[in-house]
């Protein structure tokens, strides 16, 4: 077992161990896009980013894809955290602006601006259908082309494939296509009706800039009480 500290507790996780799971096994929420399970990490959203080690020379890593490490001290909702998410959030938000997945991670954290210009692509380039087609149904029917700003997922060459069974499990983990139907103006963008979502809880914590992460907030709940 791996000793370390997490969310100011410290905790016992198994070796061999991703920071994600650790956190889940805690019951401590961490956003992910392109992370699935029976899948391999990837790391390519980047909204799993949490801090380790200690200020002033902490650093921010996917935890997707970060493994545990004995004594190592890491905080899941520092405020440099959820900076970083909204960033992530917004900039993403601005590529596919009708994506249900991403909305609701929006207004869970609070985004209420959309400050980047709306592109409206129909991919994130976060590699669960590539993943999902290759080590699940062992077909690898598509795959990433190109590099930079002409990166994009697809047949070899545009032709189709002869080995996709149509099974449609891209679309099925795909966070574009699941879309929602609201409008496409920048100050409309995030609806979050459907989400349904509990009160933030603002409270700062004994440790240092911690935020609250629990979900929903216990505090909030016993306040509306």
């Amino acid at each position: 077992m791996i000793n370390m500290n997490l969310n100011g507790l410290d905790v016992s996780v198994e070796e061999g161990s991703t920071l994600l799971e650790a956190a889940n096994f805690y019951g401590l929420p961490i956003p992910t896009l392109c992370h699935m399970e029976g899948l391999s990490p990837y790391g390519a959203c980047r909204l799993c980013v949490v801090e380790i080690g200690k200020e002033p020379n902490s650093r921010l890593v996917t935890s997707c894809t970060y493994p545990v490490e004995e004594g190592l001290i890491v905080r899941t909702a520092s405020n440099r955290v959820l900076r970083a998410r909204k960033m992530i959030l917004e900039l993403l938000l601005a590529s596919c602006p009708q994506s249900k997945i991403i909305q609701d991670l929006a207004s869970a954290h609070q985004i209420t601006q959309q400050r980047f210009r709306q592109e409206h692509e129909d991919c994130i380039l976060c590699g669960l259908c590539v993943r999902m087609c290759e080590e699940q149904m062992v077909a690898k029917a598509i795959g990433f082309r190109g590099r930079g700003s002409n990166r994009s997922i697809g047949t070899p060459f545009d032709i189709k494939s002869d080995v996709c069974r149509q099974c449609g499990g891209c679309i099925y983990v795909c966070p574009a296509c699941q879309l929602r139907c609201t409008f496409t103006d920048p100050d409309k963008a995030i609806c979050g009706g459907c989400a349904n979502l509990s009160p933030p809880c603002v409270e700062k914590q004994e440790f240092e800039d911690m935020m609250c992460y629990m979900s929903p907030c216990v505090a909030c709940e016993i306040i509306k009480e």
